[in-house]
């Protein structure tokens, strides 16, 4: 990372995901090539006492000022949908929230900005594990059909729209159950998982992987991913399937596991290793 100069990396968003990646930036960075140049949230009063006033930005429309090389939301799908395609003219972008791109027009913005800056679009891959066995065996034609399980405490949920008033029946609810692409817009910042795994297998897309949230009250210290995969019957009938369980430990009413933190800094590693070609990548 480090033969072309530092690489220089702005943060967009302040919240517990924010705040780890600042903290390793500042503490880690200079001995691993890269520089913090600039950190922004949409409420500055959050990053008082801890960012050093030089690094907070206070306009985002700004950012190019900070010349970065990337880009890492970590805030909301919302500034995705608003501002990634501006930010594609400045820089490369990691994505951390996923879910934004089950919107098709905020999509297509991001693939026409990243090809026409020659800038790239990468996206975290977050909680999903398997991201390189899915992604493999979609390309090999091997993958019929792909499910993913998102089930925790109900204070962990952030809904919108009609899920927002959807309430647990029991002891586990299922709130949701359909294509990725429909929960997207109301679970914005529960659905990244999903949405990760819907960019792993572009032959099931966002319409194609089923979403399944749950909420459920014995979770009180973990979020619990479910990953089913199945491809088509081979020779004797039968079918290659692979189901994998994670489970993240997590305080009550968090959005993000603490296993999570960790796999999204060695995600920002990995793509300032990784070729600045235009498109949409997952690492």
């Amino acid at each position: 990372m480090a033969d072309r100069g530092p690489w220089r990396v702005g943060v967009v968003g302040y919240g517990r995901l924010g705040q780890s990646l600042v903290s390793q930036l500042l503490a880690q960075g200079p001995e691993l090539g890269l520089e913090l140049v600039f950190v922004w949230n949409r409420d500055p009063g959050q990053m008082a006492g801890s960012v050093p006033p030089s690094l907070q930005l206070q306009n985002l429309a700004a950012l190019g000022e900070r010349h970065p090389d990337l880009v890492v939301e970590v805030a909301h799908p919302k500034i995705i949908h608003e501002s990634g395609a501006q930010i594609l003219r400045h820089a490369n972008l990691l994505v951390g929230s996923p879910s934004a791109l089950g919107d098709q027009t905020t999509e297509r913005q991001l693939l026409e900005a990243s090809n026409h800056w020659n800038h790239a679009v990468f996206v975290a891959r977050g909680a999903l594990w398997g991201t390189e066995d899915i992604r493999r065996l979609d390309a090999a034609g091997g993958l019929q059909s792909l499910r993913v399980t998102m089930a925790t405490h109900p204070d962990g949920f952030r809904l919108e729209g009609p899920l927002a008033a959807a309430h647990s029946t029991g002891h586990r609810t299922v709130l949701y159950e359909g294509p990725v692409r429909g929960l997207c817009p109301f679970a914005p910042r529960n659905s990244n998982t999903m949405a990760a795994a819907a960019l792993a297998a572009p032959s099931l897309g966002f319409d194609g992987v089923i979403g399944v949230l749950v909420a459920d009250l014995s979770l009180t210290d973990m979020h619990v991913v479910d990953v089913e995969l199945s491809g088509p019957p081979g020779p004797t009938g039968r079918s290659f399937a692979v189901h994998t369980r994670r489970e993240n430990p997590a305080e009550r009413g968090a959005v993000t596991g603490s296993a999570t933190v960790t796999a999204f800094w060695w995600s920002l590693l990995a793509c300032c290793q990784l070729p600045s070609r235009p498109g949409i990548h997952l690492c």
